[in-house]
């Protein structure tokens, strides 16, 4: 007889999925505290082992800050090829149990498993499947969570590590929502959270028994609507399959020394768009969107973003909409960090242009990437950049 799978969507999240990857790699760094990210004076941390984490580092950490909390850990640059290459290996176990797979990022997704109650009698032993395959299979650690919403089952995940399952049963989420503090509510920020405190609200079943002209008038409609659903246990949004790993890629690099003039941000620029255009071509994916983030020396940060008519993947496609974009911001500061990214992505062997033009310049940027696949990527360089200087290091995309 067919189980009865009552908490149909399940959130799976690698845990420390950088730091992890690394320790299959070289096992001499399990039990040590480990932290991945940028190495320059300017990085910030990645991924930071639990170990690591007990001395206070984190994502997003200023490295040196990071290096004065833990000095004795392990410190190691990101290998973002590794990454992406084990990401595909974590979501082909994902597919191994239903193809309603929808990624949020390389280490993490959201699984409808409705579709298995004939091989399994419960939630928890699907959770408990996809967990033990992750660590036989790949050696890797994940969290899940298991609920009838895709919010609960992020916050059971989020609960459950390191490397746990934890299922809410359908029918208690109230229970489980009520004593939760207030900021595990999606769109719960600093501003919002500072709010909620000067009324009293610290928990979820607070924030519910509010009369809805108090919480409205306190942090307006659209927010109140939001965060009053959620504490609820409402979350309509169903699990839609695609985006098998990262749905954007990106780069981005922050700087060891300020840049001030227009040519060197514009040197920038075209190196981010160049490095870019290399990680979609080894994807083989392409995207309409490209976004710019720019923070300046006083720690601002923005980011603006331009949507193509058609997919982009070339380096001077990307550059081209980072020129406009930069326009958008506020020229004449001094950039601290620049990112570029594309998201939206497709296959790359999508037919992606029409005009001779570009035919021309897609079959050259293809022999270019030819000659960088066989002789590294410092083969063929653009020329206003074959005497860049060394930069501050890259950050990775936070995990």
């Amino acid at each position: 007889m067919p189980g009865r799978i009552t908490e149909p969507i399940l959130h799976v999240d690698m845990d420390a999925f950088f730091v992890e990857v690394e320790r299959r790699r070289d096992p001499s760094l399990v039990g040590k505290p480990v932290v991945v990210g940028g190495l320059g004076r300017r990085g910030v941390v990645a991924t930071a082992s639990y170990e690591a984490r007990e001395f206070g580092v984190g994502s997003a950490t200023p490295m040196a800050v990071a290096r004065r909390l833990a000095p004795h850990a392990v410190y190691v640059a990101p290998d973002h090829r590794l990454y992406s290459a084990v990401s595909r290996d974590v979501f082909a176990v994902f597919g191994e149990f239903t193809h309603l797979v929808e990624g949020l990022s390389v280490d993490e997704a959201f699984l409808d498993v409705s579709g298995l109650r004939h091989h399994y009698d419960t939630a928890v032993e699907v959770a408990e499947a996809i967990r033990l395959r992750l660590s036989e299979h790949l050696g890797l650690p994940a969290s899940v969570g298991g609920a009838t919403t895709k919010f609960i089952a992020k916050v059971a995940s989020d609960m459950a590590k390191p490397d746990g399952v934890l299922v809410v049963p359908a029918g208690t989420e109230l229970e489980f929502l009520r004593p939760l503090p207030v900021r595990r509510l999606w769109g719960v920020g600093d501003a919002t959270k500072k709010a909620l405190d000067a009324i009293g609200v610290s928990t979820i079943g607070e924030l519910a028994d509010l009369p809805d002209q108090a919480l409205e008038r306190r942090i307006g409609p659209g927010i109140g609507g939001h965060l009053r659903a959620l504490a609820a246990g409402i979350d309509d949004r169903l699990v839609v399959a695609g985006g098998g790993g990262a749905k954007s890629i990106s780069v981005e690099e922050t700087y060891s020394v300020d840049l001030v003039d227009d040519d060197a941000i514009e040197r920038a620029l075209l190196d981010l768009s160049d490095r870019l255009a290399r990680r979609l071509h080894r994807a083989d994916a392409a995207g309409r969107t490209v976004t710019l983030k720019i923070r300046f020396d006083d720690f601002t940060t923005l980011t603006r973003s331009h949507t193509e008519p058609a997919p982009v993947h070339l380096s001077h496609q990307i550059h081209g909409a980072a020129t406009m974009l930069l326009a958008r911001t506020e020229p004449g500061r001094p950039v601290r960090l620049l990112g570029l990214g594309v998201t939206g992505l497709v296959d790359a062997a999508m037919p992606l242009q029409m005009d001779l033009t570009a035919v021309t310049r897609d079959a050259a940027a293809e022999a270019v990437n030819q000659v960088r696949d066989r002789f590294g990527d410092d083969a063929v360089r653009p020329a206003r950049l074959v005497e860049r200087p060394a930069p501050g290091g890259e950050n990775p995309p936070l995990e």
